[in-house]
């Protein structure tokens, strides 16, 4: 995650995500401010703020022009998205922002090519979300003391989802108490998230498959229309 960066997602009028021959607006990585600075960049986008359903794209830097690798249906947090360095625990909302990628997760085996640090869900893998541990926003094997259930993820219990996942690094390096713990890119559910960006399981895999840690990938998270400047914290 970048400090103090404006991400322009994009405007109304620059709504086409890649650019096609002749079109006369350059692929959307290259309308933002910043992409993080690798080759490698994941864009969720939503058509408005209190929107539950956009787009997941990702995109390959090469020969200086950002080329579109793939992409998917998105599903958002089920009160829409908020910007992220205000945004407070237990809302629902999606953060919009920058953030790296700190590693993978998965219920299942890393798909074959997973380039990625890797992590696999045992039965005593909990994300910690508990405002009074000193694991807040955390992987911990097992669960700490200070860390209630009730305030915690137990990651094996969610099957469909954590399938596959990918940490979003919001509020991850210096976590904030209450905030936000545990948004993830990860597998689709029944419908939107609590806060995370959720794809089908075939594009989860596939960007899996697709990132790699040495071209520094990041997920920029916002909407089409543009309704308001994001600043990652």
């Amino acid at each position: 995650m970048r400090p103090g960066v404006v991400v322009a997602l994009a405007s109304a009028s620059l709504l086409v995500l890649g650019a096609a021959p002749g079109d006369r607006h350059p692929p959307l990585p290259e309308r933002m401010a910043d992409t993080g600075g690798g080759t490698q960049l994941i864009t969720a986008q939503a058509p408005r703020t209190d929107a539950t359903s956009g787009t997941v794209t990702w995109w390959d830097l090469r020969d200086g022009h950002w080329m579109r690798t793939g992409s998917a249906v998105a599903r958002f947090g089920a009160k829409g998205l908020t910007e992220g360095g205000s945004r407070k625990q237990g809302t629902n909302t999606t953060p919009t922002g920058l953030y790296d990628l700190p590693f993978a997760f998965g219920i299942k085996a890393a798909p074959y090519g997973t380039a990625a640090p890797y992590r696999r869900v045992r039965q005593e893998s909990w994300w910690c979300q508990d405002n009074n541990s000193r694991s807040y926003n955390r992987w911990t094997e097992p669960r700490p003391a200070d860390c209630r259930a009730t305030e915690s993820e137990h990651l094996i219990a969610y099957a469909t989802q954590y399938a596959y996942a990918f940490v979003i690094g919001f509020n991850y390096e210096r976590p904030v108490h209450g905030r936000g713990a545990g948004i993830f890119l990860h597998v689709n559910g029944r419908g939107a998230t609590a806060g995370c960006v959720s794809v089908p399981r075939g594009a989860m895999r596939r960007i899996l498959e697709w990132a790699d840690p040495a071209r520094e990938p990041h997920i920029a998270i916002g909407t089409v229309d543009g309704a308001t400047a994001i600043t990652a914290y």
